[in-house]
């Protein structure tokens, strides 16, 4: 299946180079950095993300060898490109993929000691990498936490065997423990990542995954809700009508499970999908529901300075062909106007349990509040002496965030 086809923008610039206006905007910012790490073993049939099987590339440019040598000249042009802005401090660097943990943990550091040879981390910068329970050892894990890393999120997604299998994960779900306890023992923060809504599954077997979860003590855990992506084996599966349909009631019945569960065990909702212990949250990701600024080095990724938004090529051998001719390996842009920045502020920023202010939104949307706190889909939080006045979805909102955002933003629906 080929990875999802990148968004239409204007080309970008050979060199990198970002507008002025960009730069301004970035001075003396904080930046985040995420490195895409688009390696898997297999290829889960539910996802649509941008990952190659090693035997895809061969020896070829941007394979799992060299693939550090490829980042590093990307490292080396966002340093030149942001010097200007003189971005100086990284409070996170986020390792996604694929499985960044099918790299050697060697590899993994050395990417950290690139980003640390142009930017400060801050004394309390949070360094996540992605991981399956079968791709670490408690060695390798120790490496990391050597190297710099500070956190790791697991792909648990399902404690039931059938569920997994539906979803065409490979791990064994005993290793999810045993994977948790060796990064427990190396100092590393433990975040878990679950899916609910897979055909077949339970609303029994999602607590039951919720409560093996819960027995692991995770720092953060994130539940996302199964998506059916057009292209995936999945979506072959469903049309065929080898499995159904994911249903919208009974997704909806797994999240008010998932709150109510997780709300128990003392983990709060800071984002629609993610719960964490108080003060376990992860920056990274609020740093992108935020606003804030990012370079995304890899196939693929994205990034987002100033009010410029750019994405990379997606194949591994362009990406690392691209560089090594001493290219951008961006592949389009586009720059943000007032009202799109305006509404993608909105658009994420109704997702956060801190809420959006009032003042904030649009008149189309200020003038929908009233009406969608009595359709009990946002509650109004009076000013107090840090924050202004703001709206916070309730639980009913937070099944229906797009329906409130469109309604404020003044669209229909």
């Amino acid at each position: 299946m080929p990875p999802p086809t990148l968004p239409q923008g204007d080309p970008a610039p050979p060199d990198g180079r970002l507008p002025e206006s960009a730069l301004r905007a970035a001075v003396g910012e904080p930046l985040a950095a995420y490195v895409h790490v688009p390696f898997c073993r297999v290829r889960c049939g539910y996802c649509d993300f941008n990952t190659y099987a090693p035997g895809e590339l061969g020896g070829a440019a941007g394979a799992p060898a060299t693939y550090a040598q490829a980042l590093a000249r990307e490292i080396e042009l966002a340093a030149g490109v942001l010097a200007p802005a003189g971005t100086r401090h990284l409070t996170t660097v986020f390792c996604g993929g694929g499985t960044p943990t099918l790299l050697p943990a060697g590899q993994l550091v050395e990417i950290l000691d690139r980003l640390r040879r142009h930017w400060d981390f801050a004394p309390d910068a949070e360094v996540t990498t992605e991981a399956n329970p079968d791709s670490v050892t408690p060695q390798s894990l120790r490496q990391l936490r050597a190297g710099g890393f500070t956190r790791v999120s697991f792909g648990m997604q399902s404690a039931v065997p059938h569920v997994l299998r539906t979803l065409e994960r490979t791990h064994d779900p005993a290793n999810v423990a045993s994977a948790v306890a060796a990064a427990r023992a190396a100092d590393l923060e433990v975040s878990l990542d679950l899916i609910y809504g897979t055909p077949g599954e339970s609303l029994g077997d999602w607590r039951h995954s919720l409560e093996a979860a819960l027995a692991l003590e995770p720092d953060h855990l994130s539940a996302y809700a199964l998506v059916v992506e057009p292209g995936t084996k999945l979506a072959a599966a469903v049309r065929r009508g080898a499995v159904p349909t994911p249903d919208d009631d009974d997704e909806a019945d797994k999240y008010e499970l998932a709150d109510a569960v997780l709300g128990a065990a003392g983990y709060a909702w800071y984002e629609v999908s993610n719960f964490a212990r108080p003060g376990r949250e992860c920056r990274h990701n609020l740093a992108y529901w935020r606003g804030g600024h990012w370079w995304g080095f890899g196939p693929g990724a994205h990034s987002h300075v100033g009010g410029v938004r750019w994405w990379n090529v997606k194949h591994p051998g362009a990406y690392a062909d691209r560089l090594a001719g001493g290219t951008s390996p961006a592949a389009g842009r586009e720059v943000l106007t007032a009202a799109q920045r305006g509404d993608e502020e909105v658009l994420l920023g109704i997702r956060l349990h801190e809420g959006m202010p009032v003042a904030r939104l649009p008149e189309p949307g200020r003038a929908a509040v009233p009406e969608l706190v009595a359709d009990g889909l946002i509650a109004l939080r009076p000013a107090d002496a840090t924050r202004p006045r703001r709206i916070v979805l309730t639980l009913r909102g937070r099944l229906l965030a797009d329906t409130v955002v469109r309604r404020l933003l003044g669209y229909p629906g």
